[in-house]
């Protein structure tokens, strides 16, 4: 049975979408852009702050099911601007250990309110 997840954490959802979603087994997040928790853009910010702000919007939504960046099983990182993919690697790679999540990575046309960066997650219990 589907069970919504929300978090004062991270950004609030603004549209026909919830933060995450689990079953109990496991848990997928909305892409999470740069957005403080409250609401604030950092889209001017170079991508390496526009990750590390979306990877704890991350951390801040499995954080509410007890659960941490260890328990991620996959990722799906849409940048606008592929030539960013280095500097998006590095700082995402300090969010996870010595064994990461499988992860896709893809340059998109436009991505909401003018940000460089959205991260999405599917965690496991």
């Amino acid at each position: 049975m589907k069970r919504i997840i929300s978090t004062d954490d991270a950004p609030a959802a603004v549209g026909a979408y919830s933060q995450a979603t689990t079953n109990d087994d496991l848990v997928f997040t909305a892409g999470q852009i740069p957005f403080t928790p409250d609401g604030d853009s950092l889209a001017d910010e170079d991508i390496a702050t526009q990750t590390e702000q979306s990877l704890s919007n991350v951390e801040a939504i499995l954080a509410e099911e007890d659960l941490d960046m260890g328990d991620v099983l996959k990722t799906t990182i849409l940048l606008a601007d592929i030539d960013d993919f280095d500097e998006m690697n590095e700082t995402y790679a300090g969010f996870f250990d010595d064994e990461p999540p499988a992860r896709s990575a893809f340059e998109v046309g436009n991505l909401p309110k003018g940000v460089g960066v959205e991260i999405e997650a599917i965690a496991s219990r």
